[in-house]
C-alpha cells in the first residue's frame, strides 16, 4: 500500500513558512519521499501500518492550509505514469519487504 500526501500551505509570513518546512521536514523524518514539491509519498506494508502514519500526519498538520491524504494499492500504484516533458519517468520501486520467520 501507499500513502500519498498532497497539500497547500500557507507561506506569507515568517511563522507560516516556518510551519510549512517543519511540515515537510517531519514528513521526511517519518519515512517519506518527495514526489513533487507539495506531493509525498511512502509504501507501507500493511492497511494497519499505512493507519499508523496517517494518524501520525493528523498530528503534524499546521494550524492553516489543506492536507489530502490519500491511500492505493501496490497494483494502482505500479499503473502510476509520471512524464517529465516528453519522457516518461517510471514510478519508483517498491522497497524490498522484509520476511520474518
Amino acid at each position: 500500500m501507499w500513502i500519498y500526501v498532497m497539500f497547500d500551505l500557507p507561506t506569507n509570513t515568517k511563522a507560516q513558512r516556518k510551519a510549512a518546512a517543519c511540515f515537510r521536514r517531519d514528513l521526511l523524518k517519518d519515512g517519506f519521499q518527495m514526489m513533487q514539491f507539495s506531493v509525498y509519498i511512502r509504501h507501507c506494508a500493511s492497511g494497519e501500518n499505512a493507519l499508523v502514519h496517517i494518524n501520525r500526519i493528523k498530528g503534524m498538520i499546521p494550524a492553516e492550509g489543506i492536507v489530502t491524504v490519500l491511500k492505493v494499492t501496490d497494483r494502482q500504484f505500479g499503473d502510476t505514469e509520471t512524464f517529465v516533458g516528453k519522457k516518461t519517468v517510471p514510478p519508483p520501486s517498491a522497497p524490498l519487504q522484509l520476511e520474518l520467520f
